[in-house]
């Protein structure tokens, strides 16, 4: 029988780190965060510093038992889910990493990936799902390899190890502990499934590295990668070492629950059905459509991912449209312009203009995404008049989100057959009423959104506790899953196909904007 009825919840994100304390009827008793530092070395790269991360990590979690005042015994597991891409390499013997971490958004590999491109696009994609991007993880280990001095002999003779974020918050929660799935590298070093296939070194059909990749992709050592598990792992990834231990009152707790944080988002929202679709709106917009337990290969440049696992050996997959930048637009209104103060401005400042005035902004500040994957693309606001003021600018952001989520929508629909009937949605924006009427007016699909918005970290606790008994099986999770509300289209479909084939006209004069004038900007 299960002891305890709280699942510990690490949700590492872009911006910072949230802790969570997730109950057995499927709320958020009480949660705490804190941002870390966005290092910007040069211009398109992004980094984050492990050490801070890890930092902030254990002082949530500190502060989120404080807050409910629960006894950490009544913490039956602890799950993580994160920024999947960002890559960390550090040496096991000390903790200490040899670089900061490279975050997902960064460009500086787009070099690498376009040799990947114009060689192997279709085995890349037949394998991992992914199409070659510097968003991945693949080229920024090949970068951190070719770049940090003696970290290639470091690598080959075993003296380092790499991991995304989950990796590297996993193995520091149990760092020193006697009991993990990998003793010999000082803590438990491992992955899930989710998390493994955002890589671009995984077979996802497989269920393993892929050595050719590894190959191919700048000779990485395979003895460095961790181990793939289930995203629910009733072997246990292992148990909180004493640096957390302490934290924790001197218990030792399991860690059982690894996704990738839009994953984890997609399982929160009770997506357990074939067609089910989710948008979470954070620093990026990222959609999820449950394809079931064959994988299916995208012909409109869309991600085939897995989904989740329950097992090893087998998963559920997923497909996905990633877009890089919607909420960090409004974070540019508010730090870059300036013409707001604070984020939640952003709304009643959109909401004052009737129309954008003929504004259109397209939010390429690092490329597009899906479905368009083109990495030298730029951001651009167009149709500006002498008549435009902010509140045009304010509402072309907002509206360029939803623009972006058709795109994709579109694209799982062509891929799949299916109508969608309904998008689940979450994440910070998804408090935005402006946006979320805006989503469904053009779109024409009804927007839900749940009475629990923090799905991310719901669902890795789903997943944890799921391991551990805390949940008998998913049937349970989805009868937990309340609405908030329904947002119906209202606009008139004219007017809806007008709108968007304007969207359509200003991407593409984004398009390949950065590779039309390279002196521009420093890729390399």
């Amino acid at each position: 029988m299960v002891e305890g009825d709280y699942v510990l919840v690490v949700d590492q994100g872009t911006t910072g780190t949230r802790a969570a304390l997730v109950t057995s009827d499927g709320s958020i008793m009480s949660y705490a965060y804190r941002e870390h530092t966005q290092i910007y070395p040069k211009p398109a790269w992004v980094e984050h510093n492990p050490l801070e991360i890890w930092e902030k990590t254990k002082l949530v979690i500190k502060e989120v038992i404080e807050y409910a005042g629960v006894n950490p015994r009544r913490i039956a597991a602890i799950g993580v889910t994160n920024q999947r891409e960002t890559t960390v390499v550090w040496d096991p013997r000390n903790g200490q990493p040899v670089y900061n971490a490279i975050v997902w958004q960064d460009r500086r590999t787009s070099q690498l990936v376009d040799y990947l491109k114009r060689n192997y696009t279709d085995m890349i994609q037949e394998r991992t799902g992914l199409i070659p991007d510097a968003y991945f993880s693949g080229t920024k280990l090949w970068w951190l390899l070719d770049n940090v001095p003696g970290l290639r002999d470091k690598a080959q003779k075993g003296e380092v190890v790499f991991g995304t974020i989950d990796t590297w918050v996993i193995w520091n929660l149990t760092k020193g502990s006697k009991d993990v799935l990998t003793p010999e590298r000082g803590g438990a070093h491992v992955t899930d499934y989710s998390n493994a296939s955002r890589t671009m070194m995984f077979n996802i059909h497989k269920l393993e590295w892929d050595s050719e990749l590894l190959e191919i992709e700048g000779k990485i050592p395979e003895g460095i990668l961790p181990l793939p598990r289930p995203s629910s792992d009733k072997r246990i990834y292992g148990y909180t070492g004493p640096e957390v231990s302490q934290i924790l009152s001197g218990i030792s707790v399991p860690v059982c629950g690894d996704a990738g944080d839009q994953q984890a988002a997609l399982f929160g929202q009770a997506g357990f059905d074939a067609g089910e679709v989710k948008s979470t709106y954070g620093t990026g917009n990222f959609i999820l459509m449950n394809i079931g337990e064959k994988s299916v290969k995208s012909k409109t440049n869309l991600l085939t991912t897995i989904y989740y696992s329950l097992e090893e050996g087998k998963a559920m997959y997923a497909l996905e449209g990633s877009i890089f930048i919607t909420g960090a637009a409004v974070q540019w209104l508010r730090d870059g312009l300036k013409i707001i103060e604070v984020s939640d401005e952003v709304e009643p400042l959109a909401s004052a203009a009737s129309d954008t005035g003929g504004v259109y902004f397209v939010p390429a500040f690092v490329g597009l995404g899906a479905p368009y994957w083109d990495q030298y693309a730029r951001g651009l606001i167009i149709g500006i008049t002498r008549g435009t003021e902010r509140k045009h600018i304010a509402r072309a952001v907002l509206e360029s989100i939803a623009y972006l989520t058709r795109d994709v929508l579109e694209a799982m629909m062509t891929d799949t057959g299916i109508r969608i009937p309904r998008i689940k949605v979450d994440g910070g924006a998804a408090k935005d009423n402006f946006l979320m009427q805006f989503q469904a007016d053009i779109t024409g699909i009804e927007v839900w959104r749940p009475s629990v918005f923090e799905s991310t970290s719901l669902g890795v606790g789903y997943l944890a506790g799921l391991a551990v008994g805390l949940w008998r099986s998913i049937d349970d999770v989805r009868q937990n899953w309340k609405l908030d509300r329904v947002f119906k289209p209202k606009m008139n479909p004219d007017t809806r196909e007008r709108l968007y084939k304007g969207w359509k006209a200003a991407v593409q004069r984004a398009l390949g904007w950065a590779k039309e004038v390279p002196w521009a900007y420093e890729l390399s």
